[in-house]
């Protein structure tokens, strides 16, 4: 059985950055291998090309494509010289949007879709949302905003139209399956919040386990799981999976928090070192909600914060790990803002496991015990073998 989740949504969210390192400034307060790229050709040299592409080209170039394309280069250029597959620039519009990924919330009607010839299919519908209270299922086409018809537009653009602020009105037509009616609803949108746990129990060889996923370290997760924690619980659980397959990471404060619901106050969790910031130990703070044991679930999805969360349950709190070898990201990144609303996000550092390794070093996490899904088939084999794991721990 597929792993639940987004995919697309994961992809989006592998590099998720922390917080703002250079609150604007000039580039020469950037790090040394950028400052090189960005300060060591004259600014007039770059204003001069810019100037002779504008009036020369064959075809009408305007100032933002062309500073967009220049800092795109510049960064590109960045990651090829020093091996970076994380740096990256953020066009304004592109920012936003990968904002509300971090924020985990978003204005509009509560849907996740895929794009088709005929406009938008509907993925699957947010609990309460706006869609749901108006009848909209999966399977569903979006074919129309506002009268205009969305056939042929890029879901980028087409979701923007369907976006809007909290509290306007979106007039959209909707074909329900292959062939069906045409109906044209008009839905109020509002603040909708992605979902990011899910949580239950299941009986195995006589034990209750909980079972709970994180989908991201998103602003809030720490809480999310909190709750799904304490619902398992609640239930009876004996023991927990802590499901991390294609959690992609997200804020290290997140990590951390999220470390401090299993673990005893004061363990290390993580260290960092960066050559502008020098080294950092992050420990946990505190508020421990559970001392259950844990098995946790990874794959080669799991990256970034959340391995550093499965490492820290792994290496702290003795959790065995189940499933197949975590990405191994062992990089952090913090944002610089643009005065143009964009911004770049830079490899600042490393980061090391409480056992002091550096997950890129090392490929990752392995597992203590290999367990793969076949996504063709259910159930999900890796899921019951790290089940079978908790049940047998339990039993011991």
């Amino acid at each position: 059985m597929r792993a639940r989740g987004a995919v697309a949504f994961a992809v989006a969210l592998v590099a998720l950055f922390a917080a703002g390192l250079w609150l604007g400034g000039h580039p020469r307060s950037l790090p040394e291998p950028l400052r090189d790229i960005f300060v060591e050709e004259p600014s007039g040299l770059t204003a001069e090309a810019a100037e002779a592409i504008e009036d020369n080209y064959y075809r009408a170039v305007g100032e933002t494509e062309l500073g967009n394309a220049s800092l795109q280069g510049m960064v590109r250029e960045l990651r090829r010289r020093h091996d970076d597959r994380f740096s990256e620039y953020f066009s304004p519009e592109a920012l936003a949007a990968f904002n509300e990924q971090i924020e985990g919330r978003f204005s509009g009607i509560g849907l996740t879709v895929v794009e088709v010839k005929q406009g938008l299919r509907v993925a699957s519908v947010f609990p309460r949302s706006p869609a749901e209270k108006a009848g909209i299922g999966a399977g569903d086409t979006i074919i129309s905003v506002d009268g205009e018809s969305i056939a042929g537009v890029s879901s980028n653009e087409a979701t923007k139209k369907i976006k809007g602020p909290d509290g306007t009105p979106v007039t959209i037509g909707v074909r329900s399956g292959k062939g069906g009616k045409v109906r044209r609803l008009t839905l109020m949108r509002a603040e909708v919040t992605l979902p990011n746990t899910s949580a239950r129990v299941e009986e195995v060889g006589g034990q209750k386990l909980g079972y709970v996923r994180l989908l991201s370290f998103s602003e809030g997760a720490h809480g999310q799981l909190a709750s799904a924690v304490k619902k398992v619980e609640k239930e009876g659980a004996n023991g927990i999976v802590v499901d991390l397959r294609h959690n992609p990471g997200g804020l290290l404060d997140e990590a951390v928090l999220t470390a401090s619901l299993f673990l005893p106050e004061d363990e290390v969790v993580v260290s960092t070192d960066s050559r502008t910031q020098g080294k950092s130990v992050h420990k946990t703070t505190g508020g421990r909600i559970t001392s259950l044991p844990l098995v946790v679930l990874i794959d080669g999805g799991t990256a970034s914060a959340a391995e550093i969360l499965a490492a820290a349950l792994a290496d702290d709190g003795g959790a065995e790990v189940v499933g197949s070898s975590s990405y191994g990201k062992g990089v952090f990144q913090e944002e610089q803002s643009l005065s143009n609303g964009g911004a770049l996000k830079l490899t600042v550092g490393e980061y090391f496991t409480p056992k002091g390794v550096n997950l890129a070093e090392s490929h990752g996490i392995h597992p203590d015990v290999e367990a793969q899904d076949d996504p063709k088939t259910k159930p999900d084999e890796a899921e019951q073998r790290a089940f079978d794991v908790l049940a047998a721990q339990l039993d011991s």
